[in-house]
């Protein structure tokens, strides 16, 4: 097998090498039963057992009331960029949006479609690099839900609070940060997030829905986007990723070796903080998107003195197995995605390559 590099891509991501380990040795046959998890029935015994540890797994690391449904997906993020207004947002009904980088503009776009929608707050103007306070977000009146994006990926800004809705129901894309750290639900209506950055394999969406907004779901409602229905069929009103979910269980398990999310916390806040010293201590040449009080511990973006040195910087970093690091095509720069399975050693690695390239190139 070739040597495994440090790949900072934004997602799909890393995995724990330990969880790639257990599917490989249970690839051919799961639990000794001869079959792989691909292959067995979703409605099998040996199935709903995957399932079940996969649901509580999450239930457990994060806390999850008994009053919310724990749901496995599909669609990615996007999907719910659709799902959430034509649930909850009628003709019109308004619903507020917290706009901070490119993903909640398409969940804004989206919603639209549907009803009222109210941007609360944007930073647009400034080149999405930093959120607002608790105290910049004035809700409308009789909104049906205020949405957000806890942590955008592609600026690399990230929401270090979880926003009180003041009676709004929150609802939050959590998708790039979501088991990097310990949440509140309680606090939210909706937490939705697809699962190739920290949960798992892309092609599985990880939806938690209090019970009183499945109760709100209009009745004759398309079955494939209807919340109540799908939770009453376990996930499972069609055929899910059953590999998918597989793989979350076994994340979840590696999660708690680690010391579930305070301790994969400590490990995320040591990693951003050894590459953030790497920039501000540069002198300028390397030069941090987000304000410092909204930089992401998951997508760290910066720029060089020149989109020509950002290029010959992603190359040698490619050469030496620095994979992934050029930034999303809309914005430039460089940007190190460094979610929870991906190794300290990396991040070192990193810094290693930025110190030798400013002081070969400054």
């Amino acid at each position: 097998m070739a040597e495994r590099i440090f790949n900072f891509s934004a997602g799909p991501a890393v995995l724990p090498v330990e969880v790639l380990e257990k599917a490989r040795e249970e690839m051919l046959s799961f639990g000794g039963i001869g079959m792989s998890v691909m292959e067995i029935s979703h409605r099998s015994k040996h199935f709903e057992k995957v399932l079940h540890a996969a649901e509580n797994g999450i239930r457990e690391l994060l806390g999850v009331p008994e009053n919310y449904k724990i749901l496995f997906l599909q669609g990615g993020a996007t999907l719910q960029f659709s799902m959430v207004p034509l649930n909850f947002l009628g003709s019109g009904e308004t619903a507020d949006y917290v706009i901070t980088g490119a993903w909640g503009k398409k969940a804004l776009k989206e919603a639209k479609r549907c009803g009222n929608t109210n941007v609360i707050f944007t930073t647009a103007d400034e080149g999405f690099k930093s959120v607002p306070q608790q105290s910049d977000l004035n809700f409308t009146e009789g909104a049906k839900y205020v949405h957000y994006t806890s942590n955008e990926t592609i600026e690399g800004v990230e929401f270090h609070y979880e926003p009180d809705g003041a009676g709004v129901p929150v609802v939050c894309d959590a998708s790039s940060n979501i088991l990097s750290k310990p949440l509140d639900i309680s606090k939210y209506a909706l937490i939705y997030a697809g699962a190739q950055k920290n949960i798992g394999p892309s092609g599985v969406t990880l939806v938690i829905i209090r019970d009183d907004l499945l109760a709100a779901v209009p009745e004759n409602q398309h079955s494939m986007l209807d919340y109540r229905l799908l939770a009453e069929n376990d996930s499972m009103l069609n055929t899910p990723n059953t590999w998918g979910i597989y793989i979350i269980s076994l994340v979840c398990e590696w999660l708690r070796s680690k010391g579930g999310l305070d301790g994969i916390a400590k490990m995320n806040r040591e990693k951003a903080a050894i590459l953030y010293d790497a920039i501000d201590s540069s002198d300028g040449y390397y030069r941090g998107h987000a304000a410092r009080d909204a930089r992401s511990l998951m997508n760290i973006t910066f720029r060089l003195p020149s989109e020509e040195l950002e290029k010959q910087f992603c190359a040698e970093a490619t050469a030496a197995g620095l994979d992934g690091l050029k930034g999303h095509r809309s914005v430039g720069g460089i940007r190190a995605s460094v979610y929870n399975a991906f190794p300290k050693e990396g991040v070192t690695a990193l810094t290693s390559l930025m110190a030798d390239f400013a002081q070969k190139n400054g």
